[in-house]
């Protein structure tokens, strides 16, 4: 959670903290645990890579789709470590002395007064979600609030969200290349954070929600990770400070201007969380710093959402790149979250929420909801905003794309400030570009529709082409000739001499096919 009201909660063994913008968590009993935790959970393999080799590919799958009684079947067979997925992946309550055998030498009291376990008579089941996770650069554990996915549960103000389906995605999405600093603007239970860890010097996470620092002051520890936590709202807490990179997963749901649940409301209307924190994470940057965030955004009547988006940037120092992943219909959008959030959409209370949604998307002529991806790169010049769809599918991970796709923007930002530089430049084809021609059955069979060169990786980028760009890419080669020289040899086989207006229509259309990684310039 990143803004919106300071709460005040009571956390397990006692402590009481306030949002402060000077104030971080500190050596909470959870916390304290910690190293008996590790050594418990390392002795017993419980791990992103043991849990798939232990329960099998298919019972692994119904973990993910939040059914537990394959998974049940599975762990009893698989002694401490099966006692360790019953009690923290499905929520099972168990008899104390077999959670102790597999928790060892962790103390079950210490553990209950920690806020890790909870008893329940003369058993024992875990009072937070615990789970391993490897997002490519080994294994590391993550602890949050339990969820609904594998026992019916009610969601509280201050639910801090685990390891989900958009944090897993903005995981992937974010470049990883090695940088000085990261701050995760709104850290939650600290996955991002974590993830930061393993590519960045020094790592700060911020968030107003108390529970969530102390959630990610523990997992940082239980990875023996060292994170900056600082409380606080929006960007409040790091103000006047610069960063390498930012990453942000913000309350980006997209409503009326309330917050029922701190992880994902934001308390601003519509996409106001969005609009902000892509309009303000720039000043947060260091020269050449970037950004990678989750955001959403409102289509609404009569206007580009493409414009929307760009009018939320400063009007200099910005490289930007929003991919648009889907758009969803009020209906549905409305429907999706009010399931998030644990509601049955046939309740009455339920019904009456979704009218005010749909009123206050009807009042701002809401046609749809837009959400994707947003990359920032702090330039010294005027600001260059690219949005588009990638609604297909694609290869991830996405974020070594973003880190190219801002080499490829700046080399495309000297070439519009001085021309020769392409024309001297010799190209070469990617080689998971492919030229493909459709055809289509006419009254003198197959006839040609359309001709496309189509990148096969990454983004999976498609353009349509003529014959002209067709025998000018087939051309390229890192051994032989420079652009100009071969649009030359293009006017020539076609009886012409190569004007202004010819050259100017070559390079723009090589252009756009550098900036989709179809060709590339030879270095």
């Amino acid at each position: 959670m990143i803004g919106g009201p300071a709460p005040v909660a009571a956390l397990p063994g006692g402590r009481v903290t306030a949002v402060h913008t000077d104030r971080t968590t500190t050596g909470s009993l959870l916390t304290a645990l910690c190293p008996d935790l590790r050594t418990a959970l390392t002795r017993v393999g419980y791990d992103a890579d043991t849990l798939l080799e232990v329960l099998g590919a298919d019972v692994h799958a119904a973990l993910g789709r939040s059914e537990p009684v394959p998974v049940r079947r599975a762990a009893r067979r698989a002694g401490d470590l099966g006692t360790v997925i019953r009690l923290l992946l499905l929520g099972d309550a168990l008899p104390e002395r077999e959670v102790a055998a597999a928790l060892a030498p962790v103390d079950i009291d210490r553990a209950v007064a920690a806020g890790l376990l909870a008893r329940d008579g003369d058993e024992v089941r875990a009072a937070l979600d615990l789970r391993p996770l490897d997002a490519g650069a080994g294994n590391r554990w993550v602890l949050s609030d339990l969820d609904d996915s594998m026992r019916r549960r009610t969601l509280t103000e201050d639910h801090v969200l685990g390891v989900g389906h958009a944090s897993l995605s903005l995981l992937r999405a974010t470049p990883t290349r090695r940088v000085g600093s990261v701050l995760d603007l709104g850290t939650g239970c600290g996955v991002q954070a974590v993830h930061a860890a393993s590519y960045a010097d020094h790592v700060t996470g911020t968030d107003v929600n108390p529970r969530a620092l102390w959630l990610a002051e523990a997992t940082a520890a239980l990875n023996e990770l060292d994170i900056e936590l600082v409380a606080g709202s929006w960007f409040e807490p790091v103000a006047g400070r610069r960063f390498d990179q930012v990453v942000a997963n913000p309350p980006f749901v997209v409503g009326p201007a309330r917050v029922e649940h701190t992880y994902r409301d934001s308390g601003l209307a519509l996409d106001g969380a969005s609009e902000l924190v892509v309009g303000q994470a720039p000043g947060l940057l260091n020269p050449g710093g970037t950004a990678a965030m989750l955001a959403a955004w409102v289509h609404v009547d009569g206007e580009d959402w493409r414009a929307r988006v760009s009018s939320w940037l400063p009007a200099e120092g910005v490289d930007a790149w929003v991919v648009q992943r889907d758009v969803a219909d009020p209906a549905l959008y409305v429907g999706t979250w009010l399931r998030d959030a644990g509601l049955d959409p046939r309740d009455a209370a339920a019904q009456a929420r979704a009218e005010q949604w749909l009123d206050a998307f009807a009042a701002a002529d809401v046609s749809g909801i837009g959400f994707g991806f947003v990359y920032l790169r702090a330039i010294d010049g005027p600001t260059e905003v690219l949005a588009e769809d990638l609604t297909h599918g694609f290869d991830d991970p996405l974020g070594d794309e973003a880190t190219r796709y801002f080499e490829r923007s700046a080399w495309l930002r000297d070439v519009a400030a001085d021309p020769t530089r392409a024309w001297s430049t010799r190209f070469e084809v990617d080689p998971n570009t492919a030229l493909e021609r459709v055809f289509l059955p006419g009254a003198d069979g197959w006839r040609e529709h359309v001709a496309r060169l189509h990148r096969g990786d990454g983004p999976r980028w498609q353009h349509e082409v003529d014959e002209a760009t067709i025998a000018l890419v087939a051309g390229m080669r890192p051994d032989g000739l420079a652009l100009y020289d071969l649009i030359e040899l293009l006017a020539l086989g076609r009886g012409a001499e190569v004007s202004p207006q010819f050259a100017a229509d070559a390079l723009a259309v090589v252009s756009g096919l550098v900036r989709h990684g179809l060709v590339r310039p030879v270095r």
